[in-house]
């Protein structure tokens, strides 16, 4: 005979949270409050759910979909989506969210990091005290200034407007490329990151992986940075073709690179680890309570707003 626990209904509506084995949703217990969760594309709930929560980089593909037949959301928990099938997203009538603004800041306060470690050699530094050089060798050689410098942000959108306004607050001049110019936007916009790199000491990425932007920063754009250029990359790692970095880097050809992401995590080209002038990071510039916190806000948010047929909170939109 049921109990009387077992006959009351439970409303909360579907979620399934795809995940791949080496990835968990921090917070999970708060969406509990909210949603009944499930994690298997094999289970029977699969064929009826109609949002999707997707962790981290785990792929979204036509095949999932296709096991999906009800879906009609999907829930991204990073600022890019190059994980997810966008075009096929489209297609079905299967919206899709991001993050939003949940991670704006902390990457924005790494790339901000990852410029001053490079330009004032906070790490090799670091590494040549700990090393016991500086008593044979004396003086460290200099390092250059932050202020002044001319910053070209690739992709001004939420990220890349917090990091425009942190080095505004250095005494930098800031220009951007993006896919469009935007209006309310005063720094000058250049159509094209060529064009760009050419008038920036500093090219600075964060725009979305998409097959447009795929090695955007490329031979050319690094020619045209030049020898006293600096690339700051906390997009993602197929954004920058990573062969050619290494050339101009081992050859002199530009001043330094700070990387947080790379074409093939977790390996790393090993020409890299030996170049002082280089600042390697484990992409890690979103990791931080306050950002998951934020995530997880954004997320319940985006999902409540569906339930409830009212306008997300942050649907995707490349900048």
């Amino acid at each position: 005979m049921a109990t009387e626990d077992n006959e009351v209904e439970d409303h909360r509506p579907l979620v399934l949270i795809h995940h791949l084995p080496s990835f968990k949703l921090p917070l999970q217990d708060r969406l509990i409050t909210h949603f009944r969760l499930f994690d298997s594309l094999a289970s029977p709930e699969a064929s009826s759910v109609r949002a999707l929560m997707c962790v981290g980089p785990t792929p979204v593909t036509a095949d999932t979909l296709d096991r999906l037949p009800s879906l009609r959301l999907v829930v991204g928990s990073s600022a890019g989506l190059d994980h997810v099938d966008l075009a096929e997203c489209h297609r079905r009538g299967i919206a899709v969210t991001n993050s939003g603004d949940a991670y704006s800041e902390n990457v924005a306060d790494y790339a901000v990091a990852l410029l001053l470690d490079v330009l004032r050699r906070v790490s090799a530094a670091d590494r040549f005290v700990r090393s016991g050089l500086w008593p044979q060798m004396g003086e460290y050689p200099l390092g250059r200034k932050l202020g002044g410098k001319r910053i070209g942000i690739v992709g001004l959108g939420s990220i890349g407007s917090e990091v425009a306004k942190r080095l505004v607050a250095f005494g930098c001049t800031v220009a951007y490329n993006s896919r469009n110019k935007k209006p309310s936007v005063l720094y000058p916009y250049y159509a094209n990151v060529h064009d760009l790199a050419v008038n920036s000491d500093v090219l600075i990425v964060c725009c979305a992986l998409t097959n447009e932007t795929y090695h955007i920063i490329n031979k050319d754009v690094l020619t045209a940075l030049g020898k006293e250029g600096v690339i700051i990359n906390v997009g993602r790692g197929a954004l920058v073709d990573e062969k050619e970095l290494v050339q101009f880097l081992v050859q002199g050809e530009i001043v330094g690179a700070g990387l947080d992401v790379f074409e093939n995590e977790p390996n790393i080209p090993k020409e890299l680890f030996a170049l002082d002038n280089v600042v390697l990071s484990p992409h890690l510039a979103v990791l931080t309570p306050e950002s998951f916190e934020a995530l997880n806000e954004v997320i319940i948010a985006n999902l409540k707003a569906f339930f409830s047929n009212k306008p997300l909170l942050s649907p995707f939109q490349q900048e």
